[in-house]
């Protein structure tokens, strides 16, 4: 069977995540857009060993369509994606320091990580903490999509984050650069630290943010 390139760019970042210990054992979930509809990871699948048999088809509904059952997380790739029609990707983990920074102690709503360097003002901008919601919790999926109307990279309180792109590989890049500010952060913890000014940050977020189709 042939595989569309999309699918493809899924397969192979799945992989990437998982050698890179970016998730582990049986964690994280990714999607893609494909016309009006969503090929996500099915349910209970390792990243590392991720096939094309173990991708799910949903309509933009949620409706299964083809394939194994989707991820019990689909809820927030949907979300994402029908807040966000100009992006075509999500990527979900539970990244090292990007979940031990959704354990800390921030408002929920309020940033997760400050502006420490250029590039997470660039690629992430504002990273907002979400409420607890229990994976797979479909009750969740309002509250993700409100998020996602402003931001294209949340955090889960006590879980990890949820980031989207125009493609896979722009969502992956986006995600690896939160996941590299989360560790900056944790490693400056009780220390005195200078991050971007709110100028600086929202110069760098508004000429490099995802443009909306609206």
């Amino acid at each position: 069977m042939n595989m569309s390139n999309s699918r493809r760019d899924l397969i192979q970042a799945a992989h990437s995540i998982f050698e890179r210990r970016l998730t582990h054992g049986c964690t994280g979930n990714l999607s893609v857009r494909e016309g009006d509809q969503i090929v996500l990871t099915s349910t209970g699948c390792n990243l590392g060993a991720l096939t094309t048999d173990e991708l799910a088809v949903v309509a933009m509904d949620g409706t299964h369509l083809a394939g194994p059952k989707p991820t019990k997380e689909a809820f927030l790739h949907l979300a994402m994606l029908n807040a966000r029609p100009e992006l075509n990707a999500v990527v979900h983990t539970h990244s090292p320091a990007a979940a031990a920074v959704s354990c800390l102690d921030v408002v929920d709503g309020g940033d997760a990580i400050p502006p420490l360097t250029a590039y997470f003002a660039m690629r992430i901008g504002r990273l907002p903490m979400l409420p607890y919601m229990a994976p797979g919790d479909e009750t969740g999926e309002r509250t993700v999509a409100e998020f996602a109307r402003e931001h294209h990279a949340l955090l889960l309180r006590n879980h990890g984050p949820v980031v989207a792109g125009v493609s896979i590989a722009q969502a992956l890049d986006h995600l690896e650069e939160l996941e590299h500010t989360a560790e900056l952060y944790l490693r400056l913890h009780g220390l005195p630290y200078v991050p971007l000014t709110t100028q600086r940050a929202a110069a760098l977020e508004a000429k490099y943010r995802i443009q909306t189709t609206s």
